[in-house]
């Protein structure tokens, strides 16, 4: 099993634990959080493999992502009143979850030969429409169209993977270094309240 793929199976876990949680939030019924955790899981890679040519896509050639997505959800639902802080746990997956989508999505686009800057598009592609689409059924604004630091560290983090693989470091580190930053400067941006600025001027 290649490095890509076992990022992508981490990131598969935390989505779908992201997914899970949100349907709970919204009081879904068992089927409603399973496929609520589907999307949240598969959403990227699907749109990431669709448009690199790569079909079917992963997850169908691949029964175990579907295994994981399907335990990650149970895990999700029986410790559920571990989970005291809903959000706060919610928001640690997802950014566990955006980080390890960027850099499967950046790698795998690598792989197929394509430009640095498509590159860098479809790692943030990868790691956002996911959860895109589990914002949509669950009747929310998604996070990325928010004035919120959202997708802007997924485009930060793929490009410090490039340059870094670009320079000679080795592919198993230039990951773990571009993702801790993603992670980090999402965290630091809730944290601090650090936000794009809006073009919309308060009345």
């Amino acid at each position: 099993m290649d490095i890509s793929t076992i990022i992508d199976i981490l990131g598969t876990i935390s989505f779908a634990i992201s997914g899970a949680l949100t349907a709970m939030r919204k009081k879904l019924d068992l089927f409603g959080i399973l496929i609520i955790a589907l999307v949240t899981s598969v959403g990227g890679g699907t749109l990431r493999d669709i448009l690199i040519g790569k079909t079917p896509v992963s997850w169908m050639l691949n029964m175990t992502f579907v295994y994981v997505i399907f335990g990650a959800t149970m895990i999700a639902i029986i410790f559920r009143s571990y989970l005291k802080y809903v959000r706060r746990s919610l928001f640690l997956f997802d950014t566990i979850g955006i980080a390890l989508y960027t850099m499967a999505g950046v790698q795998i686009a690598t792989a197929a030969g394509l430009s640095p800057v498509i590159c860098v598009i479809i790692g943030t592609i990868s790691a956002c429409f996911g959860g895109v689409i589990r914002d949509i059924l669950c009747n929310e604004i998604p996070i990325i169209f928010h004035k919120e630091i959202y997708a802007t560290t997924c485009i930060l983090g793929a490009s410090i993977f490039l340059m870094l693989t670009h320079y000679g470091l080795q592919t198993s580190w230039s990951m773990v270094i571009a993702g801790s930053i993603i992670i980090t400067i999402r965290t630091l941006a809730v944290v601090k309240g650090w936000s794009l600025p809006s073009v919309y001027k308060n009345p």
